[in-house]
């Protein structure tokens, strides 16, 4: 599993003004909120197949992960600027972005790799988003 982050520690710091950087920090402050009072987070582009995927294997699994399609989001552009951010230092693409328990789990590639090794059915019964 891919190193867990902390949405939260995010911050603005582009050279933005003072108010229109207090207003982003409260963008993300709201986003990371959101993350944290969901069990599963997903968020996605429409037409994504990568996107398809992780949707449709949460929920073969039997989660409802709360999905959040980025493209028809009024927040959709700060919440993508918020991802890319996230996965800076990787070569990850910022979608599809899966938060678990309050934690960003990964893209494609973590959550395969979790479902593949067996890890993935336990992190999201510790989360609360599968009861069996």
């Amino acid at each position: 599993m891919q190193v867990v982050k902390d949405p939260s520690a995010i911050r603005v710091g582009n050279g933005e003004s003072g108010a229109a950087a207090a207003q982003m920090e409260t963008i993300y402050e709201k986003i990371s909120r959101f993350i944290s009072d969901n069990a599963v987070v997903v968020f996605t582009i429409s037409g994504c197949c990568m996107c398809h995927v992780v949707k449709q294997l949460l929920f073969g699994l039997g989660v409802g992960p709360t999905v959040v399609e980025l493209d028809h989001d009024a927040f959709g552009r700060y919440i993508h600027d918020f991802l890319f951010q996230l996965v800076a230092d990787s070569k990850q693409q910022p979608v599809p972005a899966v938060f678990v328990g309050g934690k960003f789990l990964g893209g494609i590639e973590a959550v395969m790799a979790c479902h593949i090794n067996g890890t993935l059915v336990p992190l999201l019964k510790d989360a609360g988003a599968l009861w069996l």
